[in-house]
């Protein structure tokens, strides 16, 4: 049931992390606060496709 995602940077837009979703549970996109070693700051990640 879970599937592998991919969170890019909203700024930089690069995938820099990889996590797993239940995809019957949340079906809307993923979005969270992490930090982009290309941008050197925490940013908002949201799932890519």
């Amino acid at each position: 049931m879970r599937e592998i995602i991919a969170l890019a940077c909203t700024e930089c837009k690069r995938r820099n992390y990889n996590t797993t979703k239940n995809k019957k549970k949340t079906t809307e996109r993923l979005e969270m606060s992490k930090f982009c070693r290309f941008c050197r700051k925490h940013t908002p990640h949201k799932e890519a496709k």
